[in-house]
């Protein structure tokens, strides 16, 4: 009989790290099998996982939405008037580009040696003609005075003729006188009578004459003296001078050139009063209209202002227009200054909005992604009124929801996202 080895073997107890190797083996399993199966659940349930910090979340609110256009623009001279030429000349330039002139300062002086020998033979003629109305006057007079002096003899003839006749009234009641001599007497009165009206009338006529032709010479010198006139005005504006306070912006000719009448010279930038031209997107320019407000800025000083006129032309798709604001000497504005503004539009109170983002452009404005505990569900949506910073939600979404509002182009054939 063969003898086994059990007289050889000994007990061993086992130890400590033994007896829990097992139980940590099957916990290590269970948990690698819920892993798998989460993963497995997950899959199912979202389409794509991505990180949040790649994403730009925006939570929904209430409140007033101003739709508003955003625009650029610069500081323009809101007077700034081009000064011309009166007259056909030579034109000395007095003050050069960017010297500061008062009102009535004398820029530039035109010589015109036409206009100055016109107004100098013009004076001429004028006292000319003054001197014919001085001699009028006094060939007047002394025609007056001749009048006057036949009027003056046949009074006194008229006088002796009546005379006459009340002594052969007389004579001839006691025929002291022949009826022939009494008529003769009578024929001398008449003519006397007839001359003496006769006088009265040429001296009347004399005078009506008389004054008709001063009036009319009268008349010549006040017409010659409005040529006068009218030629010192022109010969006085030949030194253009400055309408308002402000600055010499540019010169338009050369000194010393032979201009034309009408010709621009120069222009005058009116330091006192300033507006913003803007360019607008021709998009928006049927929603444009007078007298909207307009804020301004200004290295991030804020003015208020007004849109005082739109163009009516269409450059480059844009449309320009013209802000009328306060002026405010703490500004420090320069001409051609480069500000940013917004056009207020509308303003609409308690409307359901969030904040702008790329899923508009890159969603159409139909869907989005609703976030929630981790998970990011597609929302189709309805957007309505912009402004530069917020858009309207007109159906989609609630106020608290919270979106995805960057970008959609990646996840555009996705339901569900998990939000790592």
């Amino acid at each position: 009989m063969i003898q086994d080895t059990s007289g050889q073997d000994s007990q061993v107890k086992p130890s400590t790290r033994q007896k829990f190797k097992r139980p940590l083996i099957a916990v290590a399993i269970a948990m690698g099998v819920i892993t798998i199966a989460w993963a497995s659940f997950s899959s199912e349930t979202a389409d794509k996982s991505v990180n949040k910090a790649d994403l730009r979340l925006a939570t929904l609110t209430r409140g007033t939405l101003t739709r508003d256009i955003a625009s650029t623009g610069k500081i323009v001279a809101a007077n700034a008037p081009v000064l011309y030429s009166t007259e056909a000349g030579i034109v000395t330039l007095k003050r050069n580009p960017g010297d500061r002139v008062k009102k009535d300062q004398v820029l530039a002086i035109i010589t015109s040696p036409t206009l100055t020998n016109r107004l100098q033979q013009q004076r001429s003629i004028y006292a000319g003609l003054q001197s014919e109305l001085e001699r009028t006057r006094l060939n007047a007079r002394r025609d007056q005075l001749t009048a006057n002096r036949s009027l003056d003899i046949a009074q006194v003839e008229l006088d002796a003729a009546e005379r006459e006749n009340r002594r052969g009234e007389l004579l001839i009641k006691d025929n002291l006188i022949s009826q022939i001599d009494y008529e003769k007497n009578k024929d001398d009165l008449n003519r006397a009578q007839l001359q003496h009206a006769h006088a009265q009338k040429e001296v009347a006529l004399m005078k009506d004459t008389l004054a008709f032709e001063v009036k009319n010479k009268t008349l010549e010198v006040e017409r010659q003296g409005l040529e006068v006139a009218e030629l010192e005005r022109q010969v006085e504006e030949l030194a253009i001078k400055a309408p308002v306070d402000g600055i010499i912006g540019n010169w338009l000719t050369e000194q010393k050139a032979r201009i034309a009448a009408s010709q621009p010279i120069l222009t005058v930038v009116d330091l006192t009063a300033f507006e913003a031209e803007l360019s607008v997107p021709e998009s928006y320019a049927d929603e444009l209209g007078i007298d909207m407000d307009v804020e301004l800025n200004f290295g991030g000083k804020l003015v208020m202002g007004t849109l005082s006129s739109i163009s009516p032309e269409v450059r480059n798709r844009e449309v320009t227009t013209r802000v009328r604001f306060e002026q405010n000497p703490q500004l420090a504005l320069r001409q051609n200054q480069r500000l940013s503004a917004r056009v207020l539009l509308e303003n609409k109170p308690n409307v359901l909005m969030v904040k702008r983002g790329a899923f508009i452009n890159s969603s159409g404005g139909r869907f989005t992604f609703q976030v929630a505990h981790g998970m990011a569900s597609k929302t189709n949506i309805k957007l309505g009124a912009r402004s530069m910073s917020h858009v309207e939600v007109v159906s989609g979404g609630k106020e608290g929801d919270v979106w995805i509002v960057s970008d959609l182009e990646r996840f555009k054939k996705s339901e569900r996202i998990r939000i790592r």
